[in-house]
């Protein structure tokens, strides 16, 4: 049982990467689940479009793609991220680049738990999901 952080194709790394691990630990508990095996691959638009294509037919650029691999409670997967589209999405809505990586694999973990984001109430409802965990985790590194 254990979450892991991989880096394809790119040079960047998580700073503070256990406090992002514990974020991810909390919001898997805090819906009731139990921690499987997670793997966060970290890579860039070219890799995450080839799987985008590959696996869902989405011939498009995307900033996160989930692999659901649960059993009954058990949390596993994979959250594929494109760090080239986090980064543009960073200036496009003019937060940091570690908040909006923080909320694309926030946002995959709650995929992976059970939320969904295919009608708009449903995106409402993840948004606010993720900001609440935003917040707990800026008071964390923030040391609140």
């Amino acid at each position: 049982m254990s979450i892991r952080i991989f880096y394809d194709e790119t040079d960047l790394r998580i700073a503070g990467w256990r406090k992002t691990v514990k974020i991810i630990e909390k919001v898997i508990g805090k819906e009731r689940k139990v921690l499987g095996d997670l793997n966060v691959i970290i890579t860039n638009d070219q890799k995450l479009r080839k799987i985008n294509v590959q696996f869902l037919e989405h011939d498009y650029n995307t900033d996160v793609i989930t692999f659901n691999y649960n059993v009954g409670n058990v949390i596993n997967g994979e959250i594929y991220i494109s760090i080239e589209t986090v980064q543009k999405n960073a200036l496009n809505y003019n937060v940091g680049l570690r908040m909006e990586l923080i909320r694309v694999i926030i946002h995959g973990v709650l995929h992976l738990v059970g939320y969904d984001d295919k009608t708009e109430e449903q995106k409402r409802e993840m948004t606010v999901m993720e900001d609440m965990w935003l917040k707990i985790y800026e008071e964390r590194v923030n040391g609140f």
